[in-house]
């Protein structure tokens, strides 16, 4: 009967044992001394040798012939325990034989001496199955064993562990396996079994396996099933992958708002293929993880697993999209994967509408969404381009509508519509008057400035010009400062909820009162200076009290577009 090569392939030894150094090392060593514990507890994803070190560890411990690297392999004790013919090495199961009668039977046999061997190894796999009582039934056995019994527990899910249990064992963490470690692995096992395997192939399918060693070798048999060559292109059929390449194509369509391009490949790749779309899905989720990191992280080699080529292409495409978009999108997308997986029979409705979703967040009123956008608006202000005028190389540029009477350019002699915040010092025509700098609201229309004397007062008096005005921003972080503030005063919190606080151009901080009562009544001294504490620690900046002022609201003071997108969004959300 044919053997599956992920069990042709288990390690006979420590030395066999892929990207698990910090465990095996620990083991190799007790085998040389001889000092073994009565109990280990081997935890880590599937696939990642927990089972296998535990056959090696039964196995060395009754070794008659101990190598540097743990059991012969070739005495009478090493070979019974391969061919599973002693009784003194027990392997359960715990998914199947989770009851309390299983754990009392083995309490009923640890009193008797091995038969064969030095000692009576019982492996409990799965532990983490057990019910309560059955945990109960273990602890006294588990933490006082006769001389000659060693447990030792496996299990991919710690966490529900009791404490009682973990405490009475020796743990060793078992890691996932590092993609290099994978590959050469399957490179070495394919040349021994005569499979031709592209490196890039192998390095699909460790991706794919995600750090189990015998997922990768199940892979790897799967697709050098169909006795060819094992090339990406047949790795990408055969697992059902779109292949970072697909990824970065539907990623710059939805940057792009191309949507025959996204609906086109939901339909070739996905439904014409037969493939599951939660996989498709999975990827795309991935990709954009990539994109976050590249976005969020200086050095964001350590975090990714790719090629400095693929590096590059993904930059190329993260830096179309800023961190909050980013983050709106990978939400999206998740809700998306969780309602395929309750509608079976509309996973494609789902992925299509979530597309569309995804091209243009005005479709969304959702915070997060309402946050992508401020911040795209954010990004156009501070590179100079007027809001409401889409940026070179967007979809509106890159496709302008026909000329009709309501989008003609303006000429010389009409009225020029702005549509954004000037800020910036702007010189007065005439004389030679000193820059005024100046907030025009949206719509408004700029009028012939007068010229203004050097010495001139203050103020809009007789139709001169007025004092230059400052551009304010709304201070995100003011929700979270007065919340810290409400924990040493709580009795200034009213007041300090109704006020606005905005960021100067210089850095400092201005809080706006509706009126001069509400001013008086939250600015105390011992408010001020918390504050003043609570704005440095949300800010991440010491802030003095010369940086943080203190204004009564009044007619005049100006409200950019920004502001008003920003009031609009706070209420929505």
């Amino acid at each position: 009967m044919h053997q599956a090569l992920y069990r042709k392939w288990r390690p006979r030894n420590f030395d066999e044992v892929c990207g698990q150094d910090h465990v095996t090392s620990i083991l190799k060593y007790e085998c040389q001394t001889g000092h073994f514990s009565h109990a280990y507890l081997f935890c880590g994803s599937r696939g990642t040798g927990k089972t296998s070190c535990a056959k090696i560890l039964a196995k060395a411990v009754n070794c008659l012939h101990p190598t540097p690297a743990g059991p012969c392999g070739e005495c009478p004790a090493c070979r019974s325990i391969d061919e599973g013919s002693t009784a003194d090495v027990l392997e359960m199961d715990a998914a199947s034989n989770n009851g309390v009668d299983d754990i009392r039977d083995i309490r009923e046999e640890v009193v008797y001496t091995p038969s064969d061997l030095k000692y009576r190894v019982y492996i409990i796999d799965e532990v983490h199955m057990l019910s309560q009582s059955a945990f109960n039934a273990l602890l006294k056995t588990l933490e006082e064993p006769p001389e000659h019994v060693i447990f030792i527990l496996a299990t991919t899910e710690l966490q529900k562990l009791p404490a009682t249990i973990v405490s009475r064992c020796q743990r060793f963490d078992f890691r996932r396996i590092a993609t290099a470690d994978l590959v050469a692995r399957l490179v070495y096992i394919a040349g021994q079994e005569d499979i031709s395997l592209d490196p890039e192939a192998a390095r699909l399918i460790a991706r794919q396996a995600q750090g189990g060693m015998r997922d990768a070798i199940s892979l790897l048999e799967l697709c050098a099933s169909s006795r060819l060559p094992v090339t990406p292109t047949l790795v990408t059929d055969t697992l059902g992958n779109t292949g970072r390449e697909g990824m970065s194509r539907v990623v710059t369509a939805i940057a792009d708002r191309d949507f025959d391009t996204l609906f086109g490949t939901v339909e070739e790749e996905v439904v014409a293929s037969s493939r599951d779309l939660s996989v498709f899905w999975q990827e795309l989720i991935s990709f954009y993880r990539d994109m976050l990191v590249i976005r969020t992280t200086k050095d964001a080699g350590q975090y990714l697993d790719l090629t400095d080529s693929e590096q590059e292409a993904l930059r190329a495409v993260a830096a179309r999209f800023d961190r909050e978009t980013l983050l709106f999108h990978i939400g999206l997308l998740e809700d998306a994967l969780f309602a395929m997986q309750k509608a079976y029979a509309v996973k494609r409705t789902v992925a299509e509408v979530t597309l569309v979703r995804l091209c243009d967040p005005a479709l969304d009123t959702s915070a997060p969404a309402i946050l992508a956008r401020l911040s795209r608006l954010e990004e156009q202000v501070a590179a100079g381009v007027p809001v409401g005028i889409p940026a070179a190389g967007s979809p509106a540029t890159a496709h302008p509508a026909p000329l009709t009477q309501e989008n003609a350019p303006v000429t010389e002699s009409a009225p020029r519509p702005v549509t954004a915040v000037v800020d910036g010092d702007r010189p007065c025509p005439g004389d030679g008057a000193t820059p005024a700098k100046a907030t025009i609201s949206e719509g408004a229309t700029e009028q012939p400035r007068k010229a203004v004397p050097p010495d001139a007062p203050s103020g809009n008096h007789g139709g001169t010009e007025a004092s230059p005005r400052r551009v304010l921003r709304p201070l995100r972080v003011w929700t979270e400062a007065v919340s810290r503030v409400m924990e040493s005063v709580p009795w200034s919190a009213a007041h300090l909820k109704q006020a606005k606080a905005f960021t100067a151009e210089s850095g400092q901080v201005i809080i706006k009162f509706s009126d001069e009562f509400s001013r008086q009544m939250a600015m105390d001294a011992q408010t001020a200076e918390a504050l003043r504490k609570a704005l440095s620690v949300c800010l991440g900046r010491a802030l003095s009290a010369d940086d943080i002022l203190v204004e009564v609201e009044t007619a005049a003071d100006p409200t950019s577009p920004l502001d008003l997108i920003l009031e609009a969004a706070e209420e929505q959300a």
